[in-house]
């Protein structure tokens, strides 16, 4: 018991009574109560080590101490999954933010370019519009002010 409680565990094994009972050589059952034929229920030969080694195992677990190496490493990655969970959802959130600001502005483009090509219609068709000549290149468009 003491060599489970302090993580020495065997190759499989875990600290829990199935791991107990093989390293001590006794059945399972004896770590449980029995029923007799009459109904009454007795102690199993071992249930006194049994509840001992629940009782010590609780206590290390409240301590913050974890004696088998694959629960420490369960939790481990739990953590850690909890983490790249939270991380996902917040990429999710920004790509479905970039996506809503790309629609918009794709869509503000679209409706400049609509006006664009309205105006440019209404002035080619207007007959009030008069286009000025583009002058030679180097001079001045007005006349000198001295």
């Amino acid at each position: 018991m003491d060599r489970l409680l302090r993580g020495d565990l065997p190759p499989g094994g875990k600290c829990d009574l199935k791991t107990l009972a093989l390293e001590s050589g006794v059945t399972r059952t004896g770590f449980y109560p029995k029923k007799n034929r009459d109904g009454i229920i007795r102690p199993g030969p071992y249930q006194h080590l049994a509840e001992e080694f629940e009782r010590r195992l609780a206590a290390l677990q409240e301590a913050g101490e974890i004696v088998d190496p694959r629960a420490a490493q369960i939790e481990r990655l739990k953590v850690q999954v909890a983490e790249l969970k939270e991380r996902l959802a917040k990429r999710d959130a920004t790509v479905a933010e970039l996506t809503a600001f790309k629609k918009l502005a794709l869509s503000r483009l679209a409706a400049q370019h609509d006006e664009i090509q309205r105006l440019r219609e209404q002035a080619a068709t207007a007959s009030n519009v008069r286009r000025l000549s583009a002058g030679r290149p180097g001079t001045a468009p007005y006349e000198s002010c001295s």
